[in-house]
């Protein structure tokens, strides 16, 4: 039975500061996500990714569709830092995407101040449940 309801990919047009983070989403521009998400030029878009996700070009193809409007990559790797793949920072480097990877915390906050300032940053950040 359809109630005239239509579900779509999460996505918000346009740049906005995270205001906060945790309990497994992200809250920005008055709404709120349960789930990761990616910040790009183009709008914030729902990303179906988690912690114990492996990292591979695959996760990041619309971030490398947006390279053209992207400097600054942040990696929010969920509570904990971990590494990129050598393969996958090579991609972000053959576009020229600096890739930085950190924890989403540290992610979040930072992308605010770079956004701020108008810098070319996006960010790709895993949500946590802390």
């Amino acid at each position: 039975m359809n109630n005239g309801m239509i579900i779509r990919d999460a996505h918000y047009p346009g740049r906005a500061p995270i205001d906060a983070y945790g309990n497994g989403g992200f809250r920005f521009a008055d709404m709120s996500h349960r789930g990761s998400l990616l910040c790009l030029p183009s709008g914030i878009y729902g990303w179906e990714m988690n912690q114990a996700d492996l990292f591979s070009e695959e996760n990041f193809t619309r971030v490398i569709e947006e390279a053209a409007g992207i400097e600054i990559l942040l990696v929010g790797t969920g509570i904990d830092t971990r590494p990129l793949p050598a393969d996958l920072k090579a991609a972000f480097r053959s576009v020229g995407i600096s890739a930085d990877p950190m924890n989403t915390g540290a992610a979040v906050r930072t992308f605010n101040i770079l956004l701020a300032e108008e810098r070319a940053v996006a960010a790709a950040l895993i949500a946590v449940d802390a």
